[in-house]
């Protein structure tokens, strides 16, 4: 209050020097309008996650069916299926979720495999094998989250799969190869397959998942070392195991429209702080319309108020300061400058809805030494007149819990 005085006095004094005893002119001022700024949104939920999040490993095994050669003329008889020529595969990969959408994996398997590889000059000459180990790049896509709705507890899945990848194939034995390097019939190939299958995922816990997938991998003619009949090779694979989901699977969410009420709120603050400041215009102009006025006897010592503005608030998980906090550091800043003998406190705090009680304590401390930082480093202060206290997500200053990733001051 002794504030106001003093600068309404000293405004009133600097209007009796500029007008004249006998002609004391009537102020004016211009009627400011107190706006309300309406807010919209599109409702909708924004899932993220930080990068060391939803990874996996796979472990499976299956069987490998190659469908190659078939029999021509005299070898039509030959079957496309023969389950003696089945033969086990091996599946190791890793990979990760990018959004509940969207995943990748590099995937590797190999094993032995057994195949009829007959030729129009060497009829019915059995079957032949060899040794391959396949690795993709493959994408995959959560049928079930894009159609029915994000849920990271969802029991089953449906998840499709496409990738590229090479293929090399080895020690191939059996009649039948005409394929020839510098040195004769080849017993070696590398290729670049083009695979495509479906996963069936099924969720036993938080870590741990089943699989079960079909897929099937195309290859050139030559892949088996034989240029015989149909164009393409196809190796297909039937395979289950398990993924181990390190640090579990799932996802935050953001949706602007929580924010709309506090945004509102903010409005409505300033709108207020509008009309008062609208309502010291008015007294101002109708002191100043009774100018000249008295003497002032005694001016009191300058002094700048506190900032309006007595917190700083935090992205989440995050203790840096944003560039639109900055200001409020500085008003703080110029206040202590301005009050040499005032002290603060520092009290950091975290969101009770994300992080545990133990991580969100460590949180709320880097948080208050961020600010202590700032002050002192950036502006000068003092540390001996700062406190920094931390109470983690224990106690929650405000209703909506994602406005408690903040730091207030209080005076000490």
């Amino acid at each position: 209050m002794k504030i106001a005085h003093f600068y309404i006095g000293t405004a009133l004094c600097a209007a009796a020097i500029c007008s004249a005893p006998a002609n004391a002119q009537e102020a004016e001022y211009v009627e400011e309008t107190v706006a309300v700024t309406e807010y919209s949104c599109d409702n909708t939920d924004h899932y993220f996650s930080n990068w060391r999040n939803n990874w996996f490993i796979q472990l499976g095994a299956g069987i490998n069916q190659p469908f190659v050669e078939r029999g021509l003329g005299v070898d039509a008889d030959i079957k496309s299926v023969d389950r003696q020529r089945m033969t086990v595969a091996y599946n190791v990969g890793f990979g990760r979720w990018m959004s509940p959408y969207l995943g990748f994996r590099i995937n590797a398997i190999g094993g032995c495999l057994h195949w009829d590889n007959p030729t129009s000059l060497s009829p019915r000459n059995g079957w032949s094998k060899g040794r391959h180990v396949n690795v993709n790049f493959e994408l995959m896509w959560d049928m079930f989250n894009s159609l029915g709705g994000v849920d990271s507890d969802r029991v089953f899945s449906i998840i499709p799969f496409a990738g590229l990848g090479g293929d090399y194939m080895w020690k191939v034995r059996g009649a039948g190869t005409n394929v020839y390097g510098d040195e004769g019939l080849k017993d070696n190939s590398w290729t670049l397959p083009v695979t495509a299958g479906i996963q069936f995922r099924l969720r036993l816990c938080k870590y741990v998942d089943f699989f079960a997938e079909a897929r099937a991998t195309f290859y050139g003619d030559n892949w088996n070392l034989c240029s015989y009949g149909d164009p393409v090779d196809v190796n297909v694979a039937c395979l289950g195991g398990f993924n181990i989901n390190i640090g579990g699977r799932g996802w935050n969410t953001f949706n602007e429209c929580n924010y709309v009420s506090q945004l509102a709120d903010m409005n409505n603050q300033v709108n207020s702080l509008r009309a008062e400041l609208l309502e010291s215009r008015q007294a101002l102009a109708a002191a100043e319309a009774q100018l000249p006025c008295p003497e002032v006897q005694t001016i009191q010592k300058d002094c700048v108020n506190a900032p309006l503005m007595t917190t700083v608030r935090f992205a989440i998980n995050s203790s840096t300061i944003a560039p639109v906090e900055e200001v409020n550091v500085y008003n703080m800043a110029e206040w202590l400058k301005a009050n040499p003998e005032e002290k603060v406190t520092i009290v950091g705090y975290a969101d009770r809805d994300t992080g545990t009680p133990e991580y969100n304590m460590q949180l709320s401390e880097r948080r208050a030494n961020a600010v202590a930082d700032a002050l002192v480093n950036n502006y000068g202060i003092d540390r001996s007149r700062l406190t920094i206290r931390f109470d983690g997500s224990d106690s929650q200053p405000y209703a909506t819990n994602d406005w408690n990733r903040i730091v207030i001051f209080t005076q000490k």
